[in-house]
């Protein structure tokens, strides 16, 4: 309104006749000609002739000039009448609305005056009724509206004929003959639709239900797409849009009865015009059944439905439930096969897929629960149908193998269906999605996953040919040939997208299949393209978290395991064949949830593994992949404990495992890589349980088994060449490891994991201890260790052997290298070396035999060296790195080099081993021979065999004689510079041990039989400054500290170790000419050992063969002394491994009679205390016991062993007590004997220290091993006490040994030469001893007696060195060593526990006792036969009587009455007084004077000996701090002998008068004893100040006193 008010101006109105009609006219003339906006020029129009009119009713204008410019304006425009009476329209109604009248009747004037402009038909229509009648148009308006209602009834309302078909049906019948006539003429949609508009105008035909009936037709004429298509779109043209919707809808519902079924062609009809766009899917979905809440609901009954059948196979029925059950479930059935109510949303859905229509099926989908449509099977089928059709060009170019035909599958004829996929890329965009839901239905179309798998098998390769897969973080790798970031970008997708279809589709849809192996095959072709860490964590999803997605699924799973249960629970060594078969089956499907089963069952029941491992020979490949997976996945399962709850033994379920493992790798082609990496990972975490697999599988793939429990026969072979390995090396005969040792390597050397698996592992040893250790009982920490290094011996043994000498030396790296940047311990590093080097020299040598022909020995053999200098040069620069430069003053790197980098292969051939070989091989053909039954075929063949491998083997033979000549040539050359020896013998022998010896001996079987050639050749080849005596002497002496610190493996080799020492010893032992031709006249046994260079001497410095056999003697009552120690100490560690030992040294040891039946005593006692405690230490004991009684027979009494003279009776203090059975020695054969003795087992100082450092340095790990042990150092109150009485008793041991040689002049002349061994034998062995007595003298005050002491015993010292001076219990009188007794035995008691706690860390030891000399010997009155009689009744073991006092307590009786009758005539108490004072007073002032004379010397000596000193490491100054009187004395005082306190043994003395038998109160004396020694320490260093009078008279009281001593020693235990 407002812009027709702008239209006409109020001036126009008023000036209307001049200008305003004119305006007016050319206004309307402007908009009619604007045609460029029909539709706004329209509505200015008629604004326009609303406004004129306006005017006129308002009054403003005249209607006869209003009609006379509507006349002209009429002609503007053809609707302009229309326009003028939609004007009229609107005023009716407004001025009918008003209450002037005047308007109204201007308003009646102008349309009367228009009336000829206007036609009545159109006034009529747009008008009111009342407004007519005015305007006279009509009569009465009230008939008029009757009239008009009456029409429109008519017309809307009454139904007419020809809606009913059966009455008019002409129409129709002519319509269905057009539609369905033959339509391949050149009859289009147009010129039919033609026709029906005629016949539905002709007979009056209803248009809804002509669409409703070509529709129909369409129906029943499904081929005519293109026709009806077009016609039916054409048709709308005239209908509403709705229509057609509502037509299809009516359809629907009409078959939405109980029982109705939809036909398949309206699906059809439904799904073509919604491709066609011609309805809208949201339309028709709404009039589809059953409503989409309804199908949720299902869904989810179909869960509960599978959870229910799943608990149902799970419960334990009982039989007679069962046939219930059975019935209840039929019943059921029954009932669910009544049919249920169409899905038609499933039939659209069907249809849509079939035309390919792949937009609107998907949307139907998503409105469903996943894979819900899919699960059934029409659906899923034709969706696989669609994904042929869309792959099928992509698939024929790459997928289709060599040589297959296939049959081609046409497109769908339908512009509107999926593109097919040209290419990879293509099949991203669709079918990757129309697989996806698919899901597990894949599995109805066996074909489509196999095109599937394929095409995923050629992306690989594709991926594989111009890109590298890594498996790192980034996926997929280019070797860059020109390829844009945004190809490699999309080739990950698509490798992504591969991963989630194999993951989401192809491996539920294999579960789904029925046992088919074909594409079980199939799918492992593209798996195996993947590297395994994408594989596994493809088949844990599928293990843990595919199964429960889906219902199906669900119910599979449970029907697996329960078909599982029931293969498992008939599975037999006899019927492995058929189970093998089911298992099979089963397993096509479901890999992943059986193994899982049968697993659980090998780990509860590890006799299954055999037959189980048999039984997977029906495996495919990708199942033998899933099974590793499995297999690893059971390991790291975190719920499981590793070790059994006692906390000492790894659980027998990683145990079964591991060797299930072994079996089934070896035995099937499986990938190894996961399984490695695995253990690799874990040892990377400091886990060494899982070590256990590694060495299961090394044993049984590459048949190298590492086991302690070796023959000598199979060691000696294992010394030889590869083929007497082979042979005679191992237990069982392992054959054709071929395949399987190189599917090892391969696994190896692929993934990068041969070196790093090895550093690992040696790491780890120490690892164990000290990481893993922690918490763990120290029987399963030795346990693991030793699991730890047998892994790596074995291990690296299978590379030494099966890599190619390329190999192993690109990835093995230098020493130093390996030892300061790997922190590989030493023995490890060379062990992993030494192949390196062997190679190494062997391809030298043969590069210089071909340079020259030369083809004499020795100009092979100056090859041999040459080529070995040039290989170990690098390596004597590299080692020096390892040790401190204070080491290469005694050994030279050379030397050192030479031990570690030579083998047994290297020193000798087992000639016994290959002629035993080659016998068998005989006998076998002889056999063969005899054999009448074999055909000859055959006969000639293994003929054949055993020909060829004895030829083989002599040929070995010959090869490693010549080699092991070679090497003993360069050896002979070599040796002048091995052993520098620039500080001293004895400490080059220390470092010789500690850093050759000792570690190896203990590294394996074969090394231990080494060391002890390698020290025998070193002898042999009478190498300077090596002391063969000492280096023995070492090895036999202080086993104790190194047995104690071995795991039980260590122990066993060790055992072997000191087998084979003993076995060379006992040979010279054996026969003087052996002795003479083998040790006479060399440097190793000369008996003065010169700082260096010097090596001559004359035949009086070598150890004649009788001294010689004392030695041995001594030695073994050594190994006594510590075997019996470390049996009574009650700790698992020490007897467990002492029994091993013993067990290992049962050939040489014990030879002699009384140390024998004292070992069997206390053996025996073994076995009784840990029946019921221990059962593994009574196995062991009783094992030992029962060998060691049948060897009984072959041991001697002591004469035999070593030749002993009857003492003669004044000659009392000249008589040296060499060990148990030396009493009567002379004292020129006993010295000689006490002279080693001296130099090792008495000396207190640094000797004993080195020698324990020795052992202990260099198998410290036994101080860290037992943590335990280690808490009990305290109680130093009475130390300081304890140090004192040990000085004053050496002090006395001085005094008396000087007295002894005044006494014994005809001793001298050979004493002197020992002396120059024993005391001259460089200053400073005596140097360290005073060094210590300096240290013990500066820890603690003194007495002003004991300073006077010390004082003599300097001044004694002082004049010894000009004679012999022998530092020996046991090489005392009997006379002195009564005087002496109490004090030596306290000082060695005192020694030799520290020395014991040095090592155990202060363990309870009630083990008591000097490891010294026994009882003394009675007067030479007693025959030699009854002395050895009282020996062995009294002293049943080797060590102090109260050492062994538990064996003692057994002989109580038979000891005291001995002692009663074997009363020898005795001083009064007066004369022994006065003899004692005297006594006394000689000694203290030789003492005095010795003292002076000892602290000038010690100062001078100090200088040279700080350096050895600072080299002792941190830990061995601690155990000097410990010797000095830092230890806990409690256990000191309450192991020394009760006899040892001056005080109680004269209460013993009378208690002995009144009581013949202190048998009764023997322990709770003894428990007494125990208990007051510890506090009575102090009073008993309080009463050797008091009372050295009274002290002295009770010793030099001869075999009375001994007697009573005894008596009373005997009570307390």
């Amino acid at each position: 309104m407002a812009a027709a008010a702008g239209a006409l101006p109020a001036e126009w109105i008023k000036n209307w006749e001049k200008s305003g009609k004119s305006e007016f006219l050319q206004l309307c003339r402007t908009l009619s000609e604007n045609k460029s906006h029909e539709n706004v020029t329209f509505r200015d129009i008629q604004q326009v002739l609303y406004e004129l009119a306006n005017h006129v009713v308002k009054g403003n204008l005249k209607h006869d000039q209003a009609s006379n410019v509507l006349s002209d304006v009429i002609e503007f425009r053809d609707d302009m009448s229309s326009i003028l009476a939609d004007v009229f329209c609107i005023l009716d109604i407004e001025t009918s609305c008003l209450e002037e009248k005047s308007k109204r009747d201007h308003f009646t004037q102008l349309v009367l005056a228009c009336l000829y402009l206007v036609s009545d038909t159109v006034l009529k229509e747009r008008l009111d009724p009342e407004t007519l009648e005015s305007l006279g148009l009509i009569k009465q308006s009230q008939q008029f509206n009757q009239k008009s209602v009456k029409i429109k009834t008519k017309l809307f309302y009454k139904q007419q004929k020809f809606n009913l078909l059966r009455e008019e049906n002409e129409g129709y019948a002519k319509l269905i003959a057009e539609l369905g006539q033959d339509l391949s003429g050149n009859i289009t949609s147009d010129l039919i639709l033609e026709n029906i508009k005629s016949l539905i105008g002709c007979f009056n035909l209803d248009p809804n239900r002509v669409l409703d009936i070509i529709l129909e037709v369409y129906e029943c004429r499904p081929e005519y797409d293109e026709f009806f298509v077009p016609l039916i779109e054409s048709y709308m043209y005239m209908c509403e849009p709705q229509t057609l919707c509502h037509i299809l809808g009516f359809k629907f519902k009409f078959y939405q009865e109980p029982n109705g079924e939809t036909p398949s062609s309206l699906y059809r009809v439904a799904a073509v015009l919604l491709q066609h766009n011609l309805i809208d899917l949201e339309d028709l979905y709404v009039h589809l059944l059953p409503v989409d809440n309804a199908i949720l609901e299902e869904h989810k009954r179909e869960i509960v439905e599978a959870k229910q059948i799943v608990r149902k196979l799970t419960m334990v029925v009982l039989s007679s439930e069962k046939t219930e059950e059975k019935e209840k479930e039929k019943d059921k059935e029954e009932e669910k096969t009544e049919k249920p109510p169409d899905n038609q949303k499933l039939g659209l859905l069907e249809a849509l897929l079939k035309v390919g229509d792949w937009q609107h099926a998907q949307s139907i989908m998503d409105q469903m629960p996943p894979f819900y449509a899919t699960s059934h099977k029409p659906i899923a089928i034709a969706l696989c149908q669609l994904v042929h059709v869309t792959i099928e060009p992509l698939y024929r170019r790459v997928g289709v193998p060599k040589g297959a035909k296939g049959s081609p599958i046409s497109s769908l004829q339908n512009k509107r269906a999926p593109k097919q996929a040209e290419s990879f890329e293509d099949l991203r965009k669709e079918v990757f999605n129309m697989l996806c839901y698919l899901g597990p239905h894949l599995s109805h179309d066996p074909i489509l996953f196999a095109k599937v798998v394929r095409l995923g098998k050629a992306f690989m390769k594709e991926v594989g040919t111009s890109k590298k897969l890594n498996s790192d973080d980034r996926m997929v790798k280019f070797q860059s040939d020109g390829n844009k970031q945004e190809d490699k970008e999309k080739m990950e997708i698509l490798f992504s997208c591969l991963l989630s279809i194999t993951d989401q589709v192809l491996l539920p849809s294999l579960t789904l299949m029925d046992c088919n192996a074909c594409m079980s095959e199939e799918l492992w072709g593209m798996f195996k393209t993947f590297p395994y860490q994408y594989r596994y964590r493809l088949y844990g999803q599928w293990k843990n978290e595919t199964y429960n997605s889906h219902p199906l699924l669900v119910k599979v799973k449970a029907q697996t395991i329960d078909r599982a249960k029931y293969i498992m629970k008939r599975l037999t060594k006899e019927n492995v064949k058929p189970s093998g078969r089911q298992i099979g089956k089963l397993s096509h499907s479901n890999p992943t949830i059986l193994f899982d089963y049968i697993l659980s069952q090998i780990q509860k029941y590890d006799n299954l593994i055999t037959p189980v491992v048999d039984s997977l020979k029906y495996l495919t490949s990708l199942n033998y992949d899933v099974l590793a997976y499995c297999i690893i996945e059971a390991l790291a399962n975190p719920e499981k404990e590793r070790m059994k709850h006692d906390d000492t033994t790894i659980s027998s379920w990683l145990q079964s495992l591991a060797s299930f493992c072994g079996a089934v790798f070896r035995k099937y082609p499986i990938e190894l890589a996961g399984l490695l990496q695995y253990v690799a990972n874990q040892l990377k975490a400091g886990k060494s349980f899982d070590l256990l697999i590694l060495k299961e599988v090394v044993q049984k793939m590459a048949g190298i088994e590492i086991t302690e429990e070796m023959t000598m026969e199979q060691l000696e072979a294992m010394t030889g060449g590869e083929q007497l390995k082979a042979e005679g090396g191992y237990f069982g005969q392992i054959r054709n490891t071929k395949k399987s040792s190189q599917r090892l390597k391969d696994a190896l050397l692929d993934h990068d994991l041969a070196l790093p698996l090895c550093l690992l592992m040696a790491q780890q040893r120490n690892g164990v201890i000290f990481q893993e250790g922690g918490e763990k009982h120290l029987k399963l920490v030795g346990k693991l260790y030793d699991q730890c290094h047998d892994t790596l011996v074995q291990f690296g043994g299978f590379l030494a052997s099966n890599l190619s000498t390329e190999d192993y030396i690109k990835r093995v790296p230098s020493i130093d290298v390996l030892c300061n940047e790997f922190h590989t311990p030493h023995d490890a590093a060379f062990f992993l070396s030494r192949p390196m080097y062997a190679h190494h020299i062997s391809s030298k040598y043969d590069e210089l035999k071909k340079a020259e022909k030369g083809n004499k020995q020795q100009h092979k053999v100056h090859k041999y060296i040459t080529s070995c200098e040039l290989v170990m040069a690098p390596v004597h620069d590299a080692v020096i790195s390892l040790h401190l430069p204070k080491v290469w003053d005694d050994i030279s790197p050379q030397f050192y080099a030479t031990f570690w980098s030579l083998t047994m292969y290297d020193l000798a051939v087992p000639h016994n081993s290959y002629d035993r070989e080659v016998n068998k091989l005989k006998v076998q053909m002889k056999a063969i021979d005899d054999n009448q039954e074999m055909p000859p075929n055959k006969k000639k063949k293994e003929k054949e065999r055993c020909t060829a491998l004895q030829d083989k083997l002599l040929e070995e033979e010959k090869k490693q004689l010549e080699h092991v000549q070679r090497v003993l040539q360069r050896l002979k050359l070599e040796k002048d510079n091995w052993l520098l020896a620039k500080s001293t013998k004895n400490e080059t022998i220390t470092k010789f041990l500690q850093l050759c010896i000792f570690p190896r001996c203990i590294f394996s079987a074969i090394d231990a039989v080494y060391c002890a050639h390698f020290v025998e050749l070193v002898h042999q080849q009478k190498t300077p400054n090596f002391s063969t005596l000492l280096c023995y002497d070492r090895v036999f002496s202080d086993i104790i500290y190194t047995v104690a610190s071995c795991t039980e493996n260590e122990a066993s080799r060790y055992g072997r170790f000191l087998c084979c020492m003993l076995e060379t010893v006992t040979r010279w032992h054996s026969d003087r000419n052996i002795y003479e031709k083998e040790c006479g006249n060399y440097p190793g046994f000369l008996t003065i050992l010169r700082a260096t260079g010097f090596d001559g001497g004359n035949k009086a410095d070598q150890l004649d063969y009788e001294n010689f056999r004392h030695v041995v003697h001594k030695w073994h009552y050594k190994l006594t002394k510590a075997s019996v120690h470390c049996l009574e100490t009650g700790e698992y560690t020490h007897i467990r491994n002492i029994l091993i030992v013993l067990t290992k040294i049962l050939p040489w040891y014990p030879k002699v009679l009384n140390l024998g039946q004292a070992l069997e005593r206390r053996v025996h006692k073994i076995c009784q205390e840990e029946k019921e405690k221990r059962p593994d230490l009574y196995a062991l004991a009783m094992g030992y016991s029962g060998q060691l009684k049948s060897r009984k027979t072959l041991m001697v009494p002591e004469n035999e062993f070593h030749h002993k003279d009857p003492p003669a009776r004044n000659a009392v203090a000249a008589t040296v007590q060499n060990g148990p059975g030396g009493a009567g020695l002379p004292t020129s054969l006993s010295i000689n004997a006490a002279r080693l003795e001296e130099t090792t087992a008495e000396e207190p100082g640094d000797k004993l220290k080195e020698k324990t450092q020795g052992a202990v340095k260099v198998i410290n790990k036994a101080a860290n091993a037992t943590p335990k042990v280690m808490t009990s150092n305290g109680n130093s109150a009475s130390n300081s006490k304890i140090i004192k009485e040990k000085e004053e008793k050496e002090k006395s041991v001085k005094e008396k040994e000087k007295e002894k040689k005044e006494k014994t002049p005809a001793a001298i002349p050979e004493a002197k030469a020992l002396g120059k061994d024993g005391k001259d034998k460089p200053k400073e062995e005596r140097a360290n001893k005073d060094d210590k007595t300096r240290e013990t003298k500066e820890k603690t005050p003194k007495s002003d007696k004991e300073k006077e002491k010390a004082k003599k015993e300097e001044k004694t010292s002082k004049d010894e060195k000009s004679k012999t001076f022998v530092i020996n219990a046991e090489s005392k009188s009997a006379a002195e060593k009564e005087r002496e007794k109490e004090p030596s035995r306290e000082r060695d008691v005192a020694k030799d526990m520290k020395s014991k706690e040095n090592i155990k860390g202060g363990e309870k030891l009630p083990v008591a006792g000097s490891l010294k000399s026994p009882v003394p010997r009675s007067e030479a009155s007693e025959s030699e036969r009854e002395q050895k009689r009282r020996k062995v009744d009294t002293h049943s073991s080797p060590s102090h009587s109260s050492t062994v006092k538990d064996s003692l307590s057994e002989l109580k009786d038979s000891s005291a009455k001995h002692y009663i009758n074997h009363t020898t005539p005795a001083l009064s108490k007066s004369k022994e007084r006065e003899v004692d004072k005297k006594d006394l007073d000689k000694s203290r002032e030789r003492s005095r004077e010795r003292e002076k004379k000892d602290e000038k010397d010690r100062k001078d000596r100090k200088r040279d000996h700080s350096n050895s000193d600072r080299e002792v490491p941190q830990d061995s100054t601690k155990r000097r701090k410990e010797e000095n009187g830092t230890t806990g004395s409690s256990k000191h005082s309450k192991s020394e002998s009760p006899s040892d306190s001056p005080r109680s043994n004269e209460k013993e003395k009378e208690k002995n008068k009144s009581k013949s038998s202190g048998k009764e109160k023997g322990d709770s004396i003894k428990t007494e004893k125990m208990e007051k020694s510890s506090s009575g320490s102090k009073k008993e260093s309080r009463h050797d100040k008091e009372k050295p009078e009274k002290k002295e008279k009770r010793d030099s009281a001869g075999g009375k006193e001994e007697k009573k001593h005894h008596k009373s020693s005997d009570k307390h235990r």
